[in-house]
């Protein structure tokens, strides 16, 4: 779109800048701006009438014309569905930004809220990410159950806004918020502000959408109120909240540099993995975490996939380009650590088809193309594309700024933080494989393997993680399940009840390929055991025999046992890959349960799913 001065009220200037500003802006900015705007806006037609009688003009014809809307009571609930703490990272600031427009707030996770009190909430907002293939957070599905059956009420014009968060790499990009918006519609709710559904270099479309609800809660004051809006709870206050969002210092947004303190490489030689063992500084960060926590890592793109696709495209290392909150850096830089170029998404190539002209790729593209599309996507990166698409030769300064900010990557925390003041361990298992004739890195696992050295600083921030929390009662006992790197916050659970002297029994099912070379932190897990840190532990390695023995077996052959540890109130935690490990778990969980228990199928899944309700089962898979 472009806009000329003989069909918009811009003089031909200000068309000219607005026209270079908007093509170089993300969605996330145009959200941000356009909430910004309409609180703007209506702060001007509420605060400002002596100085704009058109805008006032105007906002008393609107008023004029329908009956003023009779005023709700000015509460909210903001609910929100959160696997990592993202979501309620961002529901407890919207909360913050309601309460400064003097609006009295109730913010809860969705398994902490009562369904049928439902029909009492007055506004509702909605903050969810979507976790694996397009399902709820673990924290959401029994909401989400209820809001989808016949128990959920009429909403009667109720109200609501919805905040999707999620990944584009994914098929089913933020299908949970999805769900929750349209389903909120259809009970007869009244959405106030569009669902923004966020990528996951989410913070300027979420600030975007709480900009855009705050505008629209301001509109509904000032159509509902005959007279000025009352100082610091109106449309001119949303404005100032809209224009100055709090800073967060070392966050998500704002990484602390960690030093690297050590990295070892864990497995033992002729070991087929590579599995770094990282220490880094927190020192002068300010930066606390709790076992079960997570910590987030900017890495940097292969050099060698880098001059890869400088090459295949014809481009200048040394050319300027746009690179967001970074201005303009050389072509080279801005691939290395600002862009992501390992991963195709269906968005990047619908742009690029749109930017290109691309027959072949507006084929690819097009509706009934989905399976394609989905199976060229798998494993290829932007070299694959630019090569396979012939697109060599598209300016840098036009296609870069269509790839998506290189998104940090997530690892459990492996170190208790009584037990190592100051510092943060993780446990990276290295990922290189071949694809499509190509090898392919790991971005993180391959860039801290090869370039984290001693010395070196990494842009980190802790991810919290409420959802996979140590008990509040020392004495209750644990289970726990971590085959490979999933092994990783188990370190940091016995290493906290070793400091605080917890008194409840521990048992640590683990596994990988083979004993010799691949037992992580062997050393320490036997002293655990030798000291009464670690009650009890089962290993299964898969490659040391002909037939493959998993940590699932090792629980089965222990059902008696584990059955009677479930029924003495423990809890139970699961890390590692949820594809195939989480689901081969979950399953012998109910096996053991129906067995032991004689319980029906039914029964079984209803007992987990009471654990789950209960934090007894508690789940961190990737």
């Amino acid at each position: 779109m472009v806009l000329h001065e003989t069909n918009s009220p811009f003089r031909q200037d200000q068309a000219e800048l607005l026209n270079k500003l908007l093509p170089t802006l993300t969605d996330g900015q145009r959200i941000w701006l356009s909430g910004y705007l309409a609180a703007s806006v209506g702060a001007a037609a509420a605060v400002s009438a002596p100085a704009a009688p058109q805008a006032a003009a105007a906002l008393a014809e609107a008023q004029s014309a329908a009956p003023a809307a009779p005023a709700l009571p000015k509460e909210a609930t903001v609910l929100y569905g959160s696997q990592t703490g993202n979501s309620k990272k961002l529901a407890n600031r919207l909360a913050e930004r309601l309460k400064g427009q003097g609006y009295e707030v109730t913010v809860s996770a969705m398994n902490d809220f009562k369904p049928n009190t439902l029909k009492k909430v007055v506004r509702l907002f909605i903050v969810v990410s979507t976790h694996g293939e397009g399902d709820p957070p673990d924290n959401a599905l029994g909401f989400y159950e209820f809001l989808h059956s016949k128990r959920a009420p009429q909403l009667d014009g109720m109200p609501f806004a919805v905040l999707a968060l999620g990944d584009t790499s994914y098929e089913k990009f933020c299908q949970t918020g999805k769900d929750f918006d349209k389903r909120l519609e259809e009970l007869g709710g009244r959405r106030i502000a569009p669902r923004v559904d966020c990528d996951v270099d989410f913070e300027d479309a979420a600030n975007g959408w709480m900009d855009s609800v705050l505008a629209a809660l301001a509109g509904e004051e000032a159509a509902a109120s005959a007279g000025p809006a009352p100082a610091g709870a109106g449309p001119a206050a949303a404005a100032v909240s809209a224009a100055a969002p709090a800073a967060i210092e070392y966050s998500r947004s704002n990484p602390f540099r960690a030093a690297v303190l050590e990295n070892l490489n864990l497995n033992g030689r002729g070991s087929a993995r590579e599995t770094r063992h990282l220490e880094l500084s927190l020192e002068g960060s300010g930066l606390t975490y709790e076992p079960g926590d997570a910590l987030g890592i900017y890495p940097e793109n292969h050099p060698q996939l880098v001059e890869e696709l400088i090459e295949a495209a014809g481009w200048r290392s040394d050319e300027l380009v746009p690179a967001g909150k970074d201005g303009e850096l050389p072509l080279r830089e801005a691939l290395s650590r600002h862009y992501e170029i390992t991963q195709l998404t269906k968005p990047l190539l619908q742009q690029a088809a749109e930017l290109t002209g691309s027959s072949k790729l507006k084929e690819l593209t097009a509706p009934g193309q989905e399976q394609a599309l989905r199976e060229y996507i798998a494993g290829r990166d932007l070299v694959d594309l630019i090569r396979g698409f012939d697109l060599k030769g598209v300016p840098a300064k036009t296609f870069v700024p269509l790839l998506r900010k290189i998104p940090p990557r997530l690892y459990s925390i492996a170190s208790s933080p009584k037990a190592y003041p100051d510092e943060v361990h993780l446990t990276i298992r290295k990922v290189v494989y071949e694809a499509h004739g190509r090898t392919r890195y790991g971005v993180c696992s391959t860039y801290v393997a090869e370039r984290a050295e001693p010395g070196t600083e990494i842009p980190v921030f802790i991810q919290q993680n409420e959802n996979f929390r140590l008990p509040s009662d020392p004495d209750t006992p644990i289970i726990m399940i971590g085959p490979g790197t999933g092994v990783a916050p188990f370190r940091a659970f016995l290493g906290e009840r070793e400091e605080t002297g917890a008194s409840g029994k521990t048992w640590l099912f683990y596994g990988d390929q083979h004993f010799l070379t691949d037992f992580l932190y062997q050393v320490e897990w036997q002293r655990w055991l030798k000291e009464g840190v670690l009650t009890r532990m089962d290993v299964a390695f898969s490659r040391d025999q002909e037939q493959k023995i998993y940590v699932q077996h090792r629980m089965l052959e222990q059902a008696k046992e584990l059955y009677a540890w479930l029924e003495e109130g423990a809890v139970v935690y699961v890390c590692g890959d949820e594809s195939r490990m989480a689901h081969d778990v979950h399953a012998a969980l109910e096996t053991i349960i129906r067995r032991e228990g004689g319980l029906s199928e039914d029964a079984a899944a209803e007992y987990l799913k009471r654990m789950q309700q209960e934090r007894r089962y508690q789940r961190d898979v990737y």
